[in-house]
């Protein structure tokens, strides 16, 4: 049983990949590639070098590019890296690479000339894509790679060595393209991390409040029964009294947190009340976690 479990994740996730990297061909060739929007990653990489390649009329694939390139970066870290997140990675590649070739003659090409409008569209939908991969365990490889690399060798955290791989990858298709398409290709690429967000945290739904009050039974009392939530009582203590400070803590849909606000104002309008976005809530109330 656990074995068939196990064998219906990975083929789930398998057709996951699969469609996410679709969805990355389907933005990259329709919006960034034939436009000349180089934005980041090992595909930026692969879109100046075909467009170099097509003014000596050399044909050079930006699929078979993206995979020959992670292919040799995976190959540096392999070691590191479990079985099952590689394998889904390798995934991830080729079929990104295979779909991007495949695509590239046969779906139209949209926007052209609109810079702005392909660098919205085309990181959305490359952002969702791989937002889409990401979710099912795998990667597509490209520049997080090149970035631990040299994070190793410098010291530098792996997060600011990403921005700045992927920021010189667009400063050096100004020269190829131009200034114009560099600033556009950084606006998509801003918009694709952001889709990708999206995808993998799910969209900020809840709120975290955190209250403080001396009055914080009634209040909790009133989250019970008039929003029908459940409260947390956290101890803490103040610093300059040194008196106990009880907090409650409690997680809300968005569309409650004025109830809330209202009802606090009304038993204790001093009380300090904290607001948090918070990506995702599992548990009584919200999302089961399995799910």
């Amino acid at each position: 049983m656990i074995k068939n479990g196990a064998a219906s994740r990975a083929v789930r996730d398998t057709v996951i990949i699969a469609a996410g990297s679709l969805l990355f061909a389907v933005g990259l060739d329709c919006f960034e590639l034939p436009n000349g929007l180089a934005a980041g990653g090992v595909s930026g990489i692969a879109t100046i070098i075909f467009a170099l390649g097509q003014r000596v009329d050399v044909y050079i694939p930006v699929g078979l590019q993206t995979i020959a390139m992670n292919i040799v970066l995976l190959a540096l870290v392999v070691r590191q890296r479990d079985r099952r997140y590689l394998a889904k990675t390798v995934e991830g590649i080729l079929f990104s690479g295979l779909f991007t070739d495949i695509l590239q003659p046969i779906v139209p090409v949209l926007g052209e000339g609109e810079l702005l409008l392909c660098a919205l569209w085309g990181g959305v939908i490359t952002g969702v894509g791989l937002g889409l991969v990401f979710l099912a365990g795998g990667n597509t490889g490209g520049t997080d790679i090149i970035a631990q690399l040299l994070a190793r060798r410098t010291g530098i955290a792996v997060g600011t060595m990403m921005v700045a791989v992927d920021g010189a990858i667009v400063l050096a298709s100004a020269p190829v393209f131009s200034v114009e398409n560099a600033l556009y290709a950084a606006i998509a690429m801003y918009i694709s991390g952001r889709a990708v967000d999206m995808v993998v945290d799910g969209p900020r739904a809840a709120r975290a409040v955190y209250i403080i009050s001396q009055k914080h039974e009634r209040i909790a009392q009133g989250i019970l029964h008039s929003l029908d939530r459940g409260c947390t009582q956290l101890e803490a203590t103040g610093v300059y009294s040194k008196a106990p400070r009880p907090v409650l803590m409690c997680v809300l849909g968005r569309s409650e947190t004025t109830k809330l606000k209202d009802l606090v104002a009304e038993i204790d309008p001093d009380a300090i009340v904290i607001i948090a976005e918070v990506h995702e809530v599992f548990g009584e109330g919200f999302r089961r976690l399995e799910d």
